[in-house]
């Protein structure tokens, strides 16, 4: 490991300020920010992702923002290749760099690598997507649970698609999904710090539920109308957007839309919470503790 190089990674629920802070840090370095959060790769979802402001781009370069369609075919694991190679090569000039994001899964493929998960034809997959169509979400939970009840309550229930991937797996291969993660970690050639952000719940909740109001104010409702008619796309499976895509449907009014907003919003905040509760490697600090972290990152 290469000691002299070293990867900050600003993480923490939705809402909680992350943006800010690395954007403060990457200053304080001389730096540049790898940005690890899956909804705010799309160039179309320039409000619903809540992505740092054009003026936050021009301050502090960053990479991985809304450099891709909704319409484009993307994972983990591209994106963990394409995340390195950059890593690499933003490396060879700074000796620091801030990676910043809320989704777990991305987070862990950068600092761990990901699973070696055997990839299932394109038949079943047709197969299984079809009949989840057919039969709803609801079908979908049930079946995952009876299979692999461990991966059920530790994944995001509400993702077809994570539920879907272990289905799969399990009509491919006979095996659980879980049985294929890798039991070691891949080691980097760079140091990975990761420093937390906390906040009261009560706290992180009033400024989920301001930031949806603040997204309505800004356009949410129309952007989401223009994304209408590519709704069934994964990248479009979101919060924000699955909700406004429930009232355009005519299944329910904008007020419960908007409501229903901020309500998984809340809730993925939650799971995030959860997520990255299990990983002790993680500094924790206070929200608003900018100059303990500033001077953490210093010693570090």
């Amino acid at each position: 490991m290469n000691t002299t190089k070293k990867l900050f990674v600003i993480l923490g629920p939705t809402a909680s300020g992350k943006t800010a802070l690395s954007i403060q840090l990457a200053k304080e370095l001389n730096t540049e920010i790898i940005s690890c959060d899956s909804r705010q790769f799309y160039k179309e979802l320039k409000i619903g992702s809540a992505p740092p402001s054009k003026q936050q781009l021009k301050v502090t370069k960053h990479h991985f923002i809304q450099h891709l369609s909704v319409k484009e075919n993307y994972n983990i694991g591209k994106y963990e290749e394409d995340a390195i190679k950059k890593i690499s090569s933003l490396f060879k000039i700074y000796d620091n760099l801030i990676l910043v994001g809320g989704s777990g899964l991305y987070i862990d493929a950068i600092c761990n690598g990901i699973d070696n998960i055997p990839q299932t034809p394109q038949k079943l997959r047709d197969e299984i997507n079809n009949e989840f169509l057919e039969k709803g979400i609801n079908w979908l939970k049930e079946k995952v649970k009876k299979i692999d009840l461990d991966f059920y309550q530790k994944s995001d229930s509400s993702n077809p698609q994570r539920l879907k991937r272990c289905l799969e797996v399990y009509q491919n291969t006979g095996e659980k999904i879980s049985s294929f993660y890798n039991k070691e970690k891949i080691k980097r050639n760079f140091k990975i710090i990761k420093i937390g952000i906390s906040i009261e719940r009560e706290k992180l909740y009033n400024r989920i539920n301001k930031r949806v109001d603040q997204m309505k104010r800004d356009g949410l409702i129309d952007e989401a109308k223009k994304l209408f008619k590519h709704q069934k796309l994964n990248a479009l499976n979101t919060v924000g957007y699955k909700e406004l895509f429930d009232f355009f449907d005519n299944k329910t009014d904008i007020e419960t839309a908007v409501e229903e907003i901020k309500k998984n919003s809340r809730r993925l905040a939650k799971r995030q919470i959860t997520w990255f509760k299990r990983d002790k490697q993680i500094n924790w600090f206070k929200i608003h503790k900018e100059d303990e972290i500033i001077k953490f990152i210093l010693e570090s």
